[in-house]
């Protein structure tokens, strides 16, 4: 049995201090062995190593205030960063991106460039964008699905839920909403709607007002509300 240290030696000491059991089971070698065997037969996974804990990095586990959850990363060339729906600088956000944009202007009036995708700032002020699944191969969406991460974000879902309070936690979508169970709703907040993907952003999406209503939960507990403009 293969004894697994972090992934990723950047991770926050935040959170490797609160997942080291994670990193150290059994299902973790499993799949680091399954990406280290698609490295060894050529095969493209998106993001880069270094960016896998992108979202950890950026957010310590004591500075969550949002959790945004995704399913898995963009599965094009340039497009993962780490961040769910979030592409680096110079990559044209891809339409769910852009809903969400749509919704950000009809809900605060604040208008974001649909050239600039970027949400580390998010991120810096504490929105936690965690994707279920953290890796995958190039064009081949869910790929790496039932590999171990689902089981991985799930332990850092309900680290968060029973360890901080007060966290908003945004589940746009049927398998974002499928986490629900994993987070204590007596101590902290969940606001639901579709996804913004095209196909379901008018059923419910659109009009959710999630971006106001998270500052006015942030406002009333006393927090720093977030800047939904992209900086």
């Amino acid at each position: 049995m293969l004894t697994v240290a972090p992934v990723s030696p950047k991770i926050s000491e935040s959170w490797k201090l609160r997942l080291a059991d994670e990193f150290n089971a059994p299902y973790f070698a499993e799949l680091k062995n399954f990406l280290l065997q698609e490295k060894k037969i050529g095969v493209k996974v998106f993001p880069p190593g270094n960016k896998i804990f992108n979202a950890f990095d950026l957010t310590p586990f004591e500075e969550v205030k949002v959790v945004i959850l995704g399913q898995d990363p963009y599965h094009g060339t340039g497009q993962a960063h780490g961040l769910c729906f979030s592409v680096p600088d110079g990559v044209k956000p891809p339409p769910s991106l852009v809903n969400i944009f749509k919704e950000i202007k009809e809900d605060t009036g604040i208008e974001n460039s649909y050239f600039n995708g970027n949400l580390e700032s998010w991120a810096r002020q504490g929105v936690f964008l965690l994707n279920a699944i953290l890796t995958v191969r190039e064009n081949t969406p869910a790929s790496h699905q039932n590999h171990g991460w689902e089981q991985f974000t799930d332990a850092v879902i309900r680290s968060l839920s029973d360890q901080r309070e007060g966290i908003v936690f945004l589940l746009w979508g049927k398998f974002a909403q499928s986490k629900a169970t994993l987070i204590d709703a007596k101590k902290h907040f969940i606001l639901q709607a579709a996804h913004p993907s095209p196909f379901s952003a008018y059923a419910g999406f659109f009009g959710c007002k999630h971006f106001s209503t998270v500052n006015k939960i942030l406002r009333e507990q006393g927090k720093k509300e977030i800047d939904w403009k992209i900086s």
